[in-house]
């Protein structure tokens, strides 16, 4: 497993990261025997991170790392994260104090490597987003993570760059977080490149750009489109999480791909992470998995590379033509 530099934190994190979410499940839907394995086989094939939050199953993506650490002989670094109810209390310091506290009770440590904000960003607070003064203003979220990493909480402070582009790129360049979780994949490259006029689906604004230009590490999210790249059969848990992306015209920009690309890549799936991994301005890929052959996938991608030239040429040209859709 290569690893790549995260950021100006200078950690050098590997290739891929152990999602813990809700959407692959594998520590929420899995038996305890399947937890620990994965973890362990993680490890074992060379993932240093893993990454989860506290509204991953309610705290039980957690709760199962909380006891999967202490059954194993390694010690990755572990992230997590929080989000604000700012309609149930505009407490933001005590917002995030208590989900700290109870995330690292489930957790059964003292300290995580990386806190994350986990609402998305916008010019003004509205429903689940929060304002750039509440991100970066006096008491906001960015003074209260640098309290907590004062105090040891947390090494790192990071967001998820999602919500209104010029809002994230404005606090992504305010050089207050250490990293930014970042919506990027075949389907949607638009976070890390001006899209061609044809091609459709929400904009995001290219804030990779001002995460390189700020040196804030950039954790690739949703590389697998919420599955919808990786198979054609639903579990029922995919949630998007941007505009655009319907799961009905997912499926067919995916089917574009694939009739395109064939195998010439692996799986689906590794089709997807081999595209990621071509992009250098990625710190790390977050990988979320159902099961443990999703693990060996994503382990076989990692140790064949990149995407050739030829299959993102291949993939630009599937974008100025808008997948071939009306």
């Amino acid at each position: 497993m290569r690893t790549r530099r995260f950021g100006r934190t200078e950690l050098q994190v590997s290739e891929l990261v152990f999602g813990g979410g809700w959407v692959g499940g594998i520590l929420i839907h899995q038996s305890d025997e399947v937890k620990v394995k994965a973890v362990r086989h993680a490890l074992d094939g060379g993932i240093n991170f893993i990454d989860t939050a506290a509204s991953y199953g309610d705290g039980q993506s957690e709760a199962a790392l909380g006891w999967i650490l202490k059954e194993v002989d390694q010690s990755p670094y572990l992230a997590t994260k929080f989000r604000l109810d700012l309609g149930d209390s505009d407490d933001i310091k005590g917002q995030i104090e208590a989900s700290v506290e109870a995330s690292l009770k489930r957790l059964q440590r003292d300290s995580v490597d990386l806190l994350q904000l986990h609402n998305r960003i916008g010019p003004e607070a509205d429903g689940d987003v929060l304002s750039i003064e509440q991100v970066l203003g006096e008491g906001g979220v960015a003074d209260v993570l640098d309290e907590l990493r004062a105090a040891g909480a947390t090494r790192f402070t990071g967001i998820t760059g999602l919500g209104q582009p010029g809002s994230v790129r404005e606090v992504i360049d305010s050089g207050r977080f250490d990293s930014a979780q970042i919506y990027y994949n075949l389907l949607n490259p638009s976070a890390g490149q001006a899209m061609p006029e044809r091609w459709s689906g929400h904009n995001l604004g290219q804030v990779i750009e001002s995460c390189r230009n700020n040196d804030v590490a950039v954790m690739n999210i949703r590389v697998l489109a919420s599955g919808v790249l990786a198979t054609d059969e639903r579990h029922g848990r995919e949630i998007q999480i941007v505009p655009d992306a319907a799961l009905p015209l997912e499926s067919r920009r995916a089917q574009a791909v694939f009739e395109k690309l064939g195998d010439r890549f692996g799986t689906r799936a590794q089709t997807a992470l081999r595209y990621s991994l071509a992009n250098q301005d990625l710190s790390c890929i977050v990988i979320g998995m159902a099961e443990l052959d999703h693990l060996e996938q994503a382990l076989a991608a990692a140790e064949k590379g990149p995407m050739s030239k030829a299959g993102l040429d291949d993939l630009a040209a599937l974008h100025a033509a808008n997948f071939g859709l009306i």
